[in-house]
């Protein structure tokens, strides 16, 4: 069932009352929220919500694919110490050896559902990306995997008796009562409905990267489940680790779309201006080196010779097997009339994956009983400092079904005091004044906490954002919210990256140039008791 703006005689009876009841509540509709419900539905009922549509989420833009040590000639050993050595010593080891692991398994179960993985001469094709030591990527649709994978779970979700879909439906506030979690607080902006809906609550909202402002990200993703769990007393972590996907496309305005680590990993050059493979002086791997690496060197090449951008050579490589193997990106670029088999290709890095998010075991279980976090909104351990390419979508199969297995076991009681009636509101006179703090919180984003930040920076963008949050209206109306959940945001970033005093991974700080190894923790917020760190076993 899917609740939106076409709504039936009896739908819209049912969404007019205040109060339902789930099992489970699982906020998201990218890979992780989806395949949450999806495996919740076999023996639960289950609301999935959306702030916008399905189709509206990171997971369905992916581009590269999914990682797994499939291949005779891989293994998930191999697959672990590839992840590891990416992390730059953040990781947490048992939660990468789940990954690994439990990985293959999802990735076989969904071969077996029927999922279309592309194929070369009848086997799947596996792709090679940076940092990765063997081919273990599977795609899907050529360079369209994310779309692809979601399309396929979300046939198996839209017509499930077992699962009601809510789209257009903002969750403003978690419903808690102590340390439990006892549901959520929604809005409904087309039908103009506040909800309530109790049950044991998973958050997959996401990441926080279209808060700068070139982002590979669709526009809704900002950050807001990460203030909802902040808000509520969650622990959240790793702020400062936002990852630059290094080969985005320079179309000379804000506008970009990514250029996916696979075509690299087909043999794509990176050149500056002159046409050099600078990066072939900095790393062994070249082209084929870790994002955190190449981000980096391309952010000082430009720098070096003061263009806004670098190039992908491709030139050299196969027109034909380029043009059918990237398609899309092959369609894409030709809008900005660049043939990408024939022309230098513009590119510069662009913010991309939130590597920190909301503090989790290995079963999805934040420090609030009935709270749950899935997908990239968070902080597994599985990434560390740098997350290795195509991990993501992994990582939302494997910690999805632990989270359900692990939450199915611990029956939350509702506590009916806390599922109190909801005032939420919408006033259009105020969205322009959001979209004003956007892109003002945007450029200071990208000016003060990008790709490199220094302590002077991070200083006078901590400052700007924590006034702003101090005068934020705090009035439970929709556009209000949001501002005010945009400098929340962007204050967790910029205070845990003025914390974290070395260069490590994607956090990289010229006054701090080199790891530090008494910083091997991690940075830990919690509302209303500041910052702590906790070091890595």
């Amino acid at each position: 069932m899917k609740l939106n703006s076409n709504l039936s005689a009896a739908s819209k009876e049912w969404l007019c009352m205040e109060r339902y009841k789930f099992d489970f509540v699982i906020v998201g509709t990218g890979l992780a929220g989806l395949y949450s419900a999806l495996y919740a539905s076999k023996n639960w009922k289950v609301a999935l919500i959306t702030k916008s549509t399905i189709e509206l989420s990171n997971s369905y833009w992916a581009q590269g694919g999914i990682a797994a040590a499939i291949d005779k000639n891989d293994s998930p050993e191999l697959h672990y110490e590839d992840t590891i050595k990416t992390g730059r010593g953040l990781c947490n080891p048992k939660a990468v050896e789940i990954l690994v692991n439990e990985g293959c398994e999802r990735i076989l179960e969904l071969i077996e559902m029927g999922m279309p993985f592309d194929k070369q001469n009848g086997n799947i094709a596996l792709g090679l990306e940076g940092g990765h030591s063997k081919r273990r990527i599977l795609h899907s649709g050529g360079d369209a995997t994310g779309k692809e994978i979601v399309r396929f779970v979300s046939k198996f979700v839209e017509n499930n008796s077992n699962i009601t879909i809510f789209e257009n439906t903002l969750v403003h506030k978690l419903i808690c009562n102590e340390k439990t979690c006892a549901g959520v607080s929604a809005y409904n902006w087309q039908s103009k409905k506040n909800i309530t809906l109790a049950g044991q609550v998973i958050l997959a909202a996401g990441g926080a990267s279209a808060i700068y402002q070139r982002t590979t990200n669709p526009h809704t993703s900002v950050g807001e489940g990460v203030t909802l769990a902040f808000d509520t007393g969650a622990e959240i972590e790793s702020m400062e680790f936002i990852q630059f996907h290094p080969t985005s496309f320079y179309s000379g305005t804000d506008e970009t779309f990514l250029i996916s680590e696979a075509v690299r990993g087909e043999g794509a050059y990176i050149v500056n201006e002159k046409g050099e493979r600078f990066l072939k002086e900095r790393q062994k791997k070249a082209e084929l080196a870790p994002r955190d690496v190449i981000s980096e060197a391309i952010y000082f090449e430009m720098k070096k010779y003061g263009m806004p951008n670098v190039y992908l050579d491709l030139r050299h490589l196969d027109a034909k097997k380029i043009k059918q193997r990237f398609s899309n990106i092959y369609g894409e670029a030709l809008k900005y009339k660049v043939d990408i088999t024939n022309d230098l290709v513009p590119i510069a890095p662009a913010a991309h994956y939130m590597i920190g998010g909301i503090k989790t075991g290995l079963n999805g279980e934040t420090n609030l009983n009935g709270l749950f976090a899935v997908g990239e909104i968070a902080s597994t351990g599985v990434h560390g400092a740098n997350r290795l390419a195509s991990n993501s979508l992994l990582e939302c199969l494997v910690f999805a079904k632990r989270t359900v297995d692990f939450a199915g076991q611990l029956p939350i009681e509702i506590n009916n005091e806390a599922v109190e009636k909801n005032s939420f509101t919408v006033n259009k006179g105020n969205e322009t004044g959001y979209l004003l703090h956007k892109n003002e919180i945007a450029k200071m984003m990208t000016d003060k906490v990008g790709i490199v930040r220094s302590k002077e920076s991070l200083i006078e963008a901590e400052k700007s954002f924590r006034e702003k949050l101090e005068d934020a209206d705090d009035d439970n109306e929709y556009y209000s919210s949001r501002s005010k959940s945009l400098f929340e945001v962007a204050r967790l970033i910029t205070k845990s990256a003025l914390l974290r005093e070395e260069s490590r991974g994607c956090h990289l700080r010229p006054d701090f140039p080199n790891e530090n190894d008494k910083m091997k923790f991690t940075i830990v917020q919690k509302k209303k008791e500041g910052s702590k760190f906790l070091s890595i076993k």
